[in-house]
């Protein structure tokens, strides 16, 4: 199986100004990130940035980038460009890598490639992990994905989905929810570069503008997102400075980022 990783960097971060360019044992995170894609055996991986210093940071590394426009409103809309300007073929797999998950596993990485490769009809796959903290489900932060039988996305949310009219709220913070009911959204796609580039096209849906959550506008044209649901724990990406810091003291300890 043949496909290309592509990771959307860019330098301003609303709660976390220039951190694909931070320091983690010892490399900037935007060089971890691509040390993960380059583990999960994708032909190609290339860092889709829209600064300069980026650009110098992966290429010092030894790693390939294309610049993109700093205005797209969203990652996907980033890596469209990016398959425009390397001229990759409508039905090429395109991973979308998050430039702020230096933690996500080669794993599922290849997982959701491989259910894109597996079924012609599919143009969209993602990743989910349980949810199992009443604390997790009930941050805004933690995006909450609710699936069909087949495995495809429902919907996605910010809010506590699936409600369990009956059972909540819980009044312990750190209660368990219920095993099997509860997926978090990972945010980690892989499209077919033809799909891509129609989704550039369209406009913000209005889901997508409520819920600040880029997935919304596929689900609302009508086209089906599959869910690859892993059975590990939700890794850390870096939002804050306080992710910052849980990353740079696991990270000794987390070994599918290494090559």
């Amino acid at each position: 199986m043949n496909f290309t990783v592509l990771i959307p960097a860019r330098l301003q971060s609303t709660r976390l100004p220039g951190k694909v360019l931070l320091p983690i044992a010892g490399l900037p995170m935007i060089e971890w990130v691509r040390r993960c894609a380059l583990g999960s055996g994708a032909r190609r991986v290339v860092v889709a940035a829209d600064d300069a210093q980026i650009l110098a940071a992966v290429e010092a590394h030894g790693g390939e980038v294309v610049q993109t426009n700093p205005r797209h409103s969203c990652g996907s809309e980033r890596l469209a460009e990016a398959a425009e300007i390397l001229g990759l073929p409508a039905d090429e797999i395109i991973v979308n890598l998050q430039g702020d998950e230096p933690l996500m596993p080669a794993s599922l990485i290849h997982a959701v490639a491989a259910a894109l490769a597996a079924d012609p009809q599919l143009s969209v796959a993602t990743a989910a992990v349980p949810m199992t903290r009443w604390e997790e489900f009930i941050d805004p932060h933690a995006v909450k994905v609710v699936l069909n039988a087949a495995g495809d996305a429902l919907y996605f949310s910010r809010a506590p989905i699936p409600w369990d009219r009956d059972g909540y709220p819980l009044a312990d913070a750190d209660a368990a929810l219920p095993a099997g009911q509860h997926w978090r959204h990972l945010g980690l796609y892989a499209y077919r570069a033809g799909f891509l580039r129609d989704y550039a096209r369209w406009p913000r849906s209005a889901l997508e503008t409520i819920e600040s959550l880029e997935q919304l506008r596929i689900l609302e044209r009508g086209e089906r997102i599959r869910v690859c649901c892993g059975d590990m724990a939700a890794p850390i990406g870096v939002d804050t400075p306080a992710d910052l810091v849980r990353v740079r003291a696991v990270f000794s300890t987390y070994e599918e980022c290494r090559i």
